[in-house]
């Protein structure tokens, strides 16, 4: 299990890559629930498996960086991007290689922290901020000077803060992503689903090929899914695999581990490849917009007294909903939470 879950985790972290540096919404978020899964069930991270971590998570940072209601840490003070320069600092401690990509990306991370609260005209807060931020080091003093210039200022839109703006920071971490995804070709998942393809001949090069009179969207997301399936269909194989010593046994998973209900939560998503239309529109499209009716939401209640906030696959696989999926269940649950 511990086997599985770690290229399982290089794989999640491959996809956040990828889909964060396309500006794919809807497939990050996936796989974030995907990467933060396995990252939370991991009874301890191998030092080889930290940069993947601290990638991880610096990327769920940076993609809500502007949601200062969202809380990473204990301390409700710590934003998302303040949460996201620690993680930033912990790959900058495992590398040292990028020094100049490094130290922009820093400073970039520093000035937007601040220039989020001035947009959400906190002033007090971006002024607290900045006393956490910096040291006393002469390297950091000038970069200090200006942003309490700017705060005290209270102008969002000064040149600082413009030239060095959210755009340029996430323009940065694309470039910063490609460099890591070059070091990272060798990932076990992509490198057996690509011979697992090529071994099924024809009918597996279908699944890739397929043609299909779609919108640019709409051939987006059923490329992302196929490329989905071939990844679960690698898990599949290992998992299902007898363990001698372990909680697997005659091919059976432990229905209590973390792995098993990740990966039926990834079966349970492919539900959107079924049925696909001549057309190439999935049901996803019509799920979207299915409104949630009362004995739903009295299921999704259960669920969650039953196995807490959070187990969204183990809800959905015991529950009676129509057409959902854990991410619906999830911001489901997150609205209901608003409305209490």
């Amino acid at each position: 299990e511990a086997v599985a879950a770690e290229w399982m985790l290089k794989f999640a972290c491959s996809c956040l890559c990828r889909h964060f540096a396309e500006q794919s919404g809807a497939e990050f978020w996936r796989w974030k629930d995907v990467a933060q899964a396995l990252i939370n069930g991991a009874s301890h991270i191998p030092p080889h498996l930290k940069k993947t971590v601290y990638l991880c998570q610096l990327l769920i940072r940076i993609a809500q960086g502007k949601s200062l209601g969202l809380q990473f840490e204990n301390d409700q003070r710590i934003s998302p991007l303040e949460s996201a320069l620690s993680f930033w600092t912990l790959l900058e401690r495992e590398e040292n290689k990028l020094g100049k990509l490094h130290e922009d990306i820093h400073r970039l991370i520093q000035i937007q922290i601040v220039a989020v609260y001035m947009e959400n005209r906190y002033f007090k807060e971006a002024a607290e901020v900045l006393e956490r931020l910096f040291t006393d080091s002469e390297s950091d003093k000038p970069l200090r000077v200006k942003l309490a210039t700017v705060v005290k200022t209270k102008d969002p839109y000064v040149p600082l803060l413009q030239n060095f703006s959210y755009s340029l920071l996430i323009s940065k971490i694309k470039s910063y992503i490609k460099l890591s995804m070059k070091e990272n070709e060798t990932n076990i998942l992509i490198q057996e689903a690509t011979k697992h393809v090529l071994s099924q001949g024809l009918g597996a090069t279908a699944l890739l090929n397929r043609t299909v009179e779609v919108n640019e969207n709409d051939r987006n997301d059923l490329q992302s899914e196929q490329r989905f399936v071939l990844s679960i269909i690698l898990l599949r194989d290992h998992m299902f695999l007898s363990c001698v010593n372990g909680k697997m046994q005659n091919g059976c998973l432990d229905v209590d581990s973390s792995l098993f209900w990740i990966y039926t939560d990834c079966l349970l998503g492919l539900n959107n490849m079924q049925n696909v239309g001549e057309n190439g529109v999935s049901l996803a499209c019509s799920r979207r917009r299915q409104r949630w009716t009362y004995k739903e939401d009295l299921e999704l209640k259960s669920g969650v007294r039953k196995f807490g906030v959070g187990n969204w696959a183990k809800i959905l696989a015991h529950g009676n909903f129509n057409n959902r999926t854990s991410v619906m269940l999830k911001d489901r649950w997150r609205t209901l939470s608003k409305i209490k």
